[in-house]
């Protein structure tokens, strides 16, 4: 286990779930050396994974009304999407009810009529598709093991794809090496107008898959970089320095 003081620990069917702290941070785990989620206390709002900034930088290139986060986690995205614009109605769909409770109890998890959790398994959740279409679906569904394999299957995406408005986007967290998967490039080209990706410092493969033909110039213009990490108070551009399309 991590070396930090431990807050709280639960188990469930999936296995254990623990709440670490380290003096200024707090860290939820599924098991030995594995940090789901990181916030700074004094600042939730900015996220401490490169992945979550990866993630967050396709605000350069949308500006959303609604969103879907499938995996709540520590709450990371939520609380960095409501510093962007506390007006998104918000839907994070997360497998374990214990992480739900847990990120309103120890992640100060910002609570309103703008976000609706859902207990839910995230696949389930849009295959049934009762939600309204939305203008960005956040795919960040990880288990102690690394991805939900589920959330790179032809299904899965065909769904993101049937849940998001006519311009929206699918974000999707995975591994380093799914950046060498033809398959999932070649479902996603199948859906999605699109596709480019960056790599980690951390060793994420982050996609961004646009449904319209999309001019991505906003990822090196300098202008729009730097207003865009005023208003979520972290350097975005660090998390762009190797985006590119993803053909």
């Amino acid at each position: 286990m991590l070396d930090y003081q431990q807050l709280h620990q639960c188990n469930d069917e999936i296995g254990p779930i623990f709440v670490l702290e380290d003096n200024d941070y707090r860290i939820l785990s599924f098991g030995d050396n594995d940090e789901q989620s990181k916030i700074l206390k004094a600042k939730p709002h900015v996220p401490q994974h490169t992945y979550i900034q990866a993630m967050l930088a396709v605000l350069l290139f949308s500006t959303p009304k609604s969103a879907i986060i499938l995996g709540l986690g520590g709450g990371g995205l939520v609380h960095a999407l409501r510093r962007f614009d506390a007006g998104i109605k918000l839907t994070a769909v997360e497998l374990r009810q214990d992480v739900i409770d847990i990120s309103k109890r120890y992640f100060q998890l910002p609570i309103g009529k703008k976000l609706n959790l859902v207990h839910q398994d995230g696949g389930e959740f849009l295959a049934k598709g009762d939600h309204k279409r939305v203008d960005i679906i956040f795919a960040d569904m990880y288990i102690e093991q690394g991805v939900d394999e589920k959330q790179l299957t032809k299904e899965f995406i065909e769904h993101c794809h049937k849940g998001l408005k006519a311009d929206g986007f699918l974000v999707l967290n995975c591994w380093k090496e799914h950046s060498k998967s033809e398959l999932l490039k070649q479902t996603l080209s199948q859906q999605f107008a699109n596709v480019y990706a960056t790599l980690t410092g951390g060793g994420n493969w982050v996609i961004y898959a646009s449904k319209q033909p999309h001019s991505f110039s906003a990822a090196s213009n300098k202008q729009q970089l730097q207003q865009l990490s005023q208003q979520l108070d972290y350097p975005v551009g660090r998390s762009l320095t190797r985006f590119t399309q993803w053909e």
